[in-house]
């Protein structure tokens, strides 16, 4: 019987390696962050913004990582101050809601950051 179920296995895997080769993904990996940030950085940047008097998104605005940021929402230049600091994000755009920043990458209006 032991054979049986060997040869069986056997024969599946030679009529389809690669489904065996490949294995199946429960759950996609969240986006990654395009912008590395430290602890310090993501300080300097609240510091910046929160002094900045600038409207809030609104509240149906996205916040997530690899998210496309749509035309009605709008996105701020990044603060001359930030860019010196921080500047792989100088070149980054952004907006505010009650409680984030949210860091767009202007190339392809998709969400880099978000800054709680």
């Amino acid at each position: 019987m032991r054979n049986l179920v060997i040869a069986a296995t056997t024969a599946l895997m030679m009529t389809n390696p690669i489904a065996w080769a490949q294995a199946p993904s429960e759950q996609s990996a969240p986006p990654a962050k395009t912008v590395n940030l430290t602890l310090e950085q993501r300080h300097v940047i609240k510091e910046v913004v929160k002094d900045l008097r600038l409207p809030k998104a609104p509240e149906n605005a996205p916040a997530t990582v690899g998210g496309t940021v749509p035309q009605s929402v709008p996105l701020q230049d990044m603060p001359a101050e930030i860019g010196t600091k921080v500047p792989q994000v100088k070149t980054h755009r952004f907006f505010v809601t009650n409680d984030r920043i949210v860091l767009v990458n202007p190339n392809d209006n998709r969400i880099a950051d978000v800054i709680e």
